[in-house]
Formats: structure tokens, sequence, C-alpha cells
């Protein structure tokens, strides 16, 4: 295997992890937005056709109902919350690596970067659970025809106001639940195809950002394909009105497969997928053009 990484500096992390997140945030959040809405349309009414018939006719739907600005609605929340969240995910993604180091030059293995990199699953979570609830109620509203809220703050007000932080924090173990696993995946995944691309007798730091994007593309799309059942469940979740599913996330698992049987749990996979590849290459590059600036103007820090 490659190399392993320079010892972990929180700082860098910081700055390159928030610098990697915003690049996510840009590329991907209007296929996430269209994901959101198909995940949470409505059941049509018998004889009815559905609100959205599938990911291109929800995009349509949304450019000439909203425009441009309807393909970004609830950004500002993630966007607020990239820079922390990335900097403990890709901090928490390291310190799950130095653990398992008995020594600080001992190689992992590829288990072991898959359980570092659900211990970052672990560490996002905090950060991920709210604003990801009102980025879903945000990006739903739209389509609703209603304006609850004029905003992401708005928002996260009337949540608290109306039922406290665990109201802000809806979802919570629904997000645990997709992205423990799918981080472990994500990682491993990334560490694993950077090995592959390496040329033989090169460092893993210095390749091109070609690769690093067709490896984190690739990541991304790995990441989804385990994180999608439990992000169809988190939104039905988070967007439900409260007391609808009074015993979590099995309430909304069993109403999905009576209703709409096992390929309800995949709502949203294309416009996931189309969203996987250039949202998580955006990232990673941005992340390693980050690192690199950082180790240049500050090598000792």
């Amino acid at each position: 295997m490659a190399e392993q990484p320079q010892p972990i500096s929180p700082v860098k992390n910081f700055f390159a992890g928030g610098f990697g997140g915003v690049c996510l945030v840009f590329v991907g959040h209007p296929l996430d937005t269209i994901k959101v809405r198909l995940q949470t349309q409505p059941k049509p009414q018998p004889g009815q056709p559905p609100l959205y018939s599938g990911t291109f006719d929800c995009f349509r739907k949304t450019l000439v109902g909203e425009g441009v600005r309807g393909l970004y609605r609830g950004m500002a929340a993630p966007i607020i919350g990239v820079t922390p969240m990335f900097a403990v995910c890709f901090f928490g993604f390291g310190l799950g690596k130095r653990l398992q180091q008995r020594k600080p030059d001992d190689i992992l293995t590829y288990p072991q970067l898959f359980a570092a990199g659900m211990l970052s699953g672990v560490f996002t979570t905090v950060i991920m659970a709210p604003g990801e609830r009102i980025k879903c109620l945000l990006q739903i509203q739209a389509a609703t025809g209603e304006t609850k809220y004029s905003g992401s703050l708005d928002c996260a007000k009337q949540l608290y106001r109306e039922a406290g932080i665990r109201g802000v924090y809806k979802g919570t173990v629904l997000t645990l639940m997709r992205d423990v696993p799918a981080s472990g995946m994500y990682f491993m995944t990334y560490e694993w195809l950077k090995n592959i691309l390496t040329p033989e007798g090169k460092s893993v730091s210095d390749l091109s950002a070609p690769r690093i994007l067709f490896a984190g593309g690739l990541a991304g799309i790995f990441n989804w394909a385990v994180a999608i059942p439990p992000d169809v469940l988190k939104s039905r979740f988070q967007t439900a009105p409260p007391g609808k599913y009074p015993n979590g996330f099995r309430d909304v698992l069993r109403e999905l497969i009576r209703e709409e049987g096992v390929a309800s749990l995949y709502k949203g996979f294309t416009a996931v997928m189309i969203r996987a590849f250039p949202a998580n290459a955006a990232c990673f590059l941005g992340f390693e053009v980050a690192m690199k600036f950082l180790n240049w103007i500050a090598p000792g820090l």
C-alpha cells in the first residue's frame, strides 16, 4: 500500500476540508434538491400521475417553475455547516487512522481504513443532522406551495421554538445509520483508488488532478450506493409532521415497504448517482489543492 499522509494538523484539515466541502455543495446541491423532492413527494391519488415522473421531470419542473434559484434552495444551511463538518470529517478520518497505528509510519490495511472512515461519520453527525433537517424542509416547501420558513435561520428558530433541540436534531439516528457505514466506504474507496492510480515509483501525493477527480468521483458513487436506503428514510422522517412516526425509522420503513415496495428505498437513485461523481470529485480535488497550498505557505503548522 502507498505511504500514509503527514501527521494530522487540525488547522490545515479545518481549512482544506472546509474548502473541499464548499466545492462539493456548490457542484452537487442542485441534484440534491431533486433527490429530496423525489424522495418526499406525496403518494399520488388513485388514477392520478405522480408529482414528478422521474429525475429529469423534477429537474425540468423545478427549473421552469422556480428558475435556477429553485435548484439551490436550502443551500445556505449546508454551506454554513460544510467548513466545520468537513474539517471534523477529515480530522476524524485522520484520527481514526492514528488510533490504529502502533508506530507513526505503520501502513494501514483497507479494513482499518474503513474503520477510520466510520469514525469520521460519527464525528460529522453532530453538525450534519440539524443541517440536513433544515435543508430538507426548505427544499420541499417550494414544491408544496407553502412558505412556512423564510430561510435557514428562520427554519432553525421555528424548529427550536416548536420542539426544542430535539426538533432541530430530528433524524439523528438515521443520519448515523447513513453516514457511519457510508463514510467508511467513502474513504476506503478513495484511498484504494489513489493507490491503484499511483504510477509505480511515484508518491500518492504527486497524483495529477484528473486522477484525483476520478478517485474522488468514484468514492462518492460507492459512498452513496451504501447510503441511499437510510437517506430515503431520513428524508421522509425529517420532513414528516410531528408525531407521524412515533417509533422512528421503523415506522417509516414499514410504511414505505407496505405502500410503495422495496424499490421506494432507492428513490432519487438517478439524481444521487448523477450528482455523486462531480460533487465528490470536486470535494477531494478542493481538499488536496487546499492541503498542498497550506503545506506550502505553512509547512510547520
